[in-house]
């Protein structure tokens, strides 16, 4: 785990943004298309501390980006040159846009300020979306990333984050995937070789400890 100083270091309000990725209600709410994962997502606390670090980065006027999975009723632009894009297709609860199961999932808030970036087609929020150009236009530096799931996404999103020279800080319990165990196993031998790996409560320290900021 990161220490204080480090994260005090790169957790700057002005220049750090919050990500939560697919913290959808078809994805990780009552109704998911995923239960266990989603029973992993709340069961672990993931998704409460996911809430927790939404709402302190609301007080501490630190971006929020919410990134959602969706797709068109007719399919038209969705991958399919994988196994996963196949098989959901064929779930019970589809993400389709507009509908229920692409709002973000209780007990998460969204404020007026906060940003919803949607992608109909790949496996990470950042590849192919406008979030890379959002967020330097935003001056941002940090991303934190939560949500899910371990297995696709989240390490999509990491890895992207450093390959476009952010610095990424990957909330360790506020982050889920199935097997439960396979999260701190892909946590500690692959997301710590190249992000800042902290907890909730650390985050919250460092973002706590800061003065809010105001954003044009």
């Amino acid at each position: 785990m990161a220490t204080k100083e480090l994260l005090a270091e790169q957790l700057v309000p002005a220049s750090t943004v919050l990500m939560t990725v697919e913290c959808q209600q078809g994805v990780v709410g009552a109704d998911s298309a995923l239960p266990e994962l989603a029973k992993v997502a709340r069961e672990s606390g993931a998704l409460r501390n996911v809430a927790r670090l939404v709402a302190a980065a609301h007080e501490a006027g630190v971006q929020v980006l919410h990134a959602v999975a969706e797709r068109r009723p007719d399919g038209r632009g969705a991958s399919r040159n994988a196994r996963l894009f196949r098989a959901a297709e064929r779930l019970p609860v589809q993400q389709y846009s507009g509908s229920r199961a692409v709002r973000i999932a209780e007990p998460i808030e969204v404020a007026d300020e906060d940003i919803v970036v949607r992608r109909l087609h790949g496996l990470s929020p950042m590849a192919g979306t406008d979030v890379d150009a959002l967020l330097r236009n935003l001056g941002c530096r940090t991303l934190i990333v939560t949500g899910v799931s371990a297995n696709v996404a989240i390490p999509n999103a990491v890895f992207d984050a450093v390959n476009l020279g952010y610095t990424a800080v990957v909330a360790a319990d506020a982050i889920a995937g199935v097997p439960a165990d396979y999260t701190p196993a892909m946590i500690r031998n692959t997301l710590a070789l190249v992000a800042t790996v902290a907890g909730t409560d650390a985050i919250l320290g460092c973002l706590g400890a800061g003065r809010r900021v105001t954003r044009a």
